[in-house]
């Protein structure tokens, strides 16, 4: 059994889809508690809902994938409290934990044998006749894209106050480090290591326009105006629709004034390693 020497605060987040994360967790709540510490834990569960219980968390355990991670990850970082993630999911390329080894690496936690990674968030602003209509902050990347309707999107692009490049594209996806192995990367974009403070703009398709990601410093500022365009461009935020946008409208994206933290156990070149087992050539599991 172990003894807390301190009582800590722990959340666990299951996946609010993934039925089989709810068990998983109450067994981790559970388990924490007969330690001596205190736990709360949530099945299913908005960011408002979390936000109002992390005054008082130490840390956050999310049951999931990258999804869940970059859920909890957004939301607790805006609470400067560090996730870590027990892998449930198909990818779990932001996860630290497997499903398996959460009995044995428990102690090393609460024991605080864990290093914490901060990753830089964006800020985006949608502003419409001279009003925001609505700011969120993101931890993988923005995306305006064209939705389900065929047809470009006509994005024209200032990089601190000056014109830069009009792109004609399916969409354009301005990235943290974090999202540039996410979508920015099937789309051609370069990996930048978890905890460089960049943004990333990667075009989608552009046709006849610019088709060269770019990397930009921290402190750019980046706006982007809808122009002509027979479809109504859609605006996600973590891979999550949040709105529809019209000709006329600007999107403004700098640094947030959050970052990310996640809880590593692992040694701190672990990027790497575990990037190039997911894009290594493998072994094929399907049967003959």
């Amino acid at each position: 059994m172990l003894i807390a020497m301190t009582t800590l605060t722990f959340g666990i987040l299951a996946h609010p889809t993934r039925p089989q994360t709810e068990p998983v967790g109450e067994i981790i709540a559970n388990s924490l508690r007969v330690a001596g510490h205190q736990a709360w834990s949530l099945a299913r569960w908005t960011e408002d809902e979390v936000a109002g219980r992390l005054k008082e968390t130490d840390l956050v355990i999310a049951i999931g994938g990258d999804g869940a991670m970059l859920r909890a990850g957004r939301v607790c970082g805006m609470a400067g409290v560090p996730v870590l993630g027990i892998n449930m999911g198909k990818l779990g390329f932001l996860t630290e934990i497997a499903p398996d080894e959460w009995e044995r690496t428990l102690p090393l936690v609460l024991d605080g044998k864990y290093w914490i990674e901060q990753r830089m968030m964006i800020s985006a602003e949608v502003i419409r006749g001279g009003a925001a209509i609505l700011a969120s902050d993101a931890l993988n990347d923005v995306v305006i894209s064209r939705g389900g309707e065929m047809g470009l999107i006509q994005l024209v692009t200032y990089i601190d106050s000056g014109w830069t490049t009009t792109y004609n594209a399916d969409a354009l996806i301005v990235a943290t480090a974090t999202g540039s192995t996410a979508y920015a990367l099937a789309c051609g974009g370069p990996i930048l290591p978890p905890e460089q403070r960049s943004i990333l703009l990667v075009p989608v398709a552009p046709h006849l326009s610019l088709d060269r990601p770019i990397v930009l410093p921290e402190g750019a500022l980046v706006d982007i105006r809808v122009g002509e365009t027979r479809t109504q461009p859609f605006l996600a935020v973590d891979g999550t629709t949040v709105c529809q946008l019209q000709e006329g409208d600007i999107l403004h994206v700098k640094a947030s004034r959050f970052v990310g933290r996640f809880a590593r156990l692992r040694e701190k070149t672990y990027f790497y390693r575990s990037l190039l087992d997911r894009l290594e050539p493998r072994v094929s599991d399907e049967p003959r």
